[in-house]
């Protein structure tokens, strides 16, 4: 597969320089998800496994948006490297 080749070329490379950047943590939580997917695609009612994954979502949802919110064109650039869907944010104006 080109995706796991090409993940496997950023992992190699991110994994030398910084590993807590927004962007390598997104990788991570991405190589997991689509390892859990892929488990509970043989184990569908592996109920823990379940909500490991939804707590792994929710994560990087929220790193997403963060990244979205901080820096357009870096977040931009990370969906597309991965081939994951853009994310939803609410449109929120602080007023003082």
């Amino acid at each position: 597969m080109v995706k796991n080749s090409f993940i496997s070329i950023i992992s190699q490379k991110e994994n030398k320089e910084n590993r807590g950047s927004v962007e390598f943590q997104v990788f991570s939580f991405t190589t997991k998800i689509r390892r859990l997917t892929s488990h509970l695609e043989l184990h569908k009612k592996d109920f823990s496994s379940q909500k490991g994954l939804r707590k792994i979502l929710g994560k990087r949802q929220r790193l997403l948006a963060y990244l979205s919110k901080r820096n357009r064109g870096r977040y931009k650039e990370l969906i597309d490297e991965l081939d994951i869907r853009e994310i939803k944010t609410r449109n929120r104006k602080f007023e003082a």
